[in-house]
């Protein structure tokens, strides 16, 4: 069975064993689901043992991996700098949209789920909040669970690596590639047994909120769908128009095949041989510009990620009852948008590695364990919207890059 089918089939079975237990009343049911208690917890804490290391070592390396910034040249800047833009423009998104269709959701899911929430932490002013990203100690950073500090640190450590002599910063890259490659494998590992972690998370939110939870959960689907036909409609489609000169129509037609492959195997590396196609023979592209720009966007776009994370921290915010206040909202964002810039070639990465934005504004992490169970529909449409996005970074550079404007 595959993973996806196997953590769907948890948390259909949680669902409809919380959903039973909620409508029975049974004491002994409701004894049963408690005692899964500590089975969801300590799925929890496997994915929170994962977290720190993951994006450390993944930031670290795709950073670093790129070399001096400078030996980038025009063209990597200008990917770079539209994957970061584009980012920021993503989470933003998916919050807004997701804050506008909370009232479709039923209150008694929040009402029922409102006693396992943590208590959200004494929140900084905002120039604290700046301060407090300059780690004093990134290592104790990192043991607190202060990840945004660590994220900071790693990302200046990456950069400053990337300008070492070559055989100096390959030195430190044969280390830490093979370090993040046992991580994602550690992920595998966290993911295989999720089924059951899911299951249980899932059954002791249903037996206490009942059809809510089922129902709020498909609101949550349909504000990250909705939040990913505006940014990719507004975003890439407008800058393939606009900034590559590409019709809408033509731009349209050539991302069919590569979504359509994005969309079925969730993976963006997966659809680079049909995008590297079709910017050839669809839109024209120089084979020189694609072949460094293609690969390159690839390997760190993962906007539709940010705005699908920021679409689950409002709806977990709102869930457990956290209140996001606008000095919140401003570190999810920021959060957010950087660690969705590590999300690993794995299924459900971008659930897993929401746990920045989620301890920021003190929302409990359980409810990862929620998503995950839900994340295949919208990892097909994140996916998709990606794809899509790789293929605008291509037209713009090879119209901006080349100097044809």
């Amino acid at each position: 069975m595959r993973l996806h089918v196997a953590i769907a089939v948890g948390l259909t079975g949680g669902l409809l064993f919380g959903l039973a237990v909620s409508v029975s009343g049974s004491p002994t049911l409701l004894a049963f689901v408690n005692a899964l208690e500590p089975l969801g917890r300590g799925f929890v804490n496997l994915l929170r043992m994962v977290v720190i290391p993951l994006v450390a070592t993944t930031l670290f390396v795709g950073v670093a991996g790129m070399g001096d910034l400078k030996k980038l040249g025009r063209l990597g800047a200008l990917t770079v700098g539209f994957v970061v833009v584009s980012t920021f423009v993503a989470v933003p998104i998916g919050m807004g949209v997701m804050h506008a269709l909370l009232p479709l959701a039923s209150d008694a899911a929040a009402q029922a789920v409102t006693g396992a929430a943590a208590e959200a932490p004494k929140l900084p002013t905002m120039v604290d909040f700046l301060v407090d990203l300059i780690p004093s100690n990134p290592f104790q950073a990192a043991a607190q669970g202060a990840l945004l500090p660590m994220i900071v640190f790693t990302l200046l450590m990456g950069a400053a690596t990337g300008s070492l002599p070559e055989a100096d910063r390959e030195r430190l890259l044969a280390v830490a590639r093979p370090v993040s490659d046992a991580l994602i494998k550690l992920v595998y590992w966290a993911l295989w047994v999720a089924p059951f972690g899911v299951f249980a998370l899932a059954a002791q939110v249903t037996a206490r909120a009942g059809w809510a939870l089922l129902q709020s959960l498909g609101v949550f689907i349909l504000a990250v769908l909705i939040g990913l036909v505006i940014f990719t409609g507004a975003v890439y489609v407008g800058a393939a128009r606009w900034w590559g000169g590409v019709a809408v129509g033509r731009f349209l037609r050539a991302c069919v095949g590569p979504q359509l492959i994005g969309f079925t195997t969730t993976s963006s590396a997966a659809t680079l041989p049909a995008i590297l196609q079709a910017a050839d023979r669809e839109l024209g592209l120089d084979k020189g510009i694609a072949s460094f720009v293609l690969p390159l966007s690839a390997s760190i776009n993962r906007a539709g990620s940010g705005l699908f994370q920021g679409a689950g921290v409002v709806f977990l915010a709102w869930l457990y009852s956290v209140p996001l206040p606008a000095a919140a909202i401003g570190g999810a964002i920021l959060s957010t948008a950087l660690v969705s810039f590590t999300v690993a070639a794995v299924p459900s990465a971008a659930v897993v590695t929401l746990a920045p934005a989620l301890g920021h504004v003190g929302v409990p992490l359980d409810g990862m364990g929620v998503l995950l169970g839900v994340d295949r529909i919208p990892d097909m449409l994140r996916t998709a919207a990606n794809v899509t996005g790789h293929m605008a970074i291509g037209t713009v550079a090879e119209r901006i890059g080349s100097n044809k404007v």
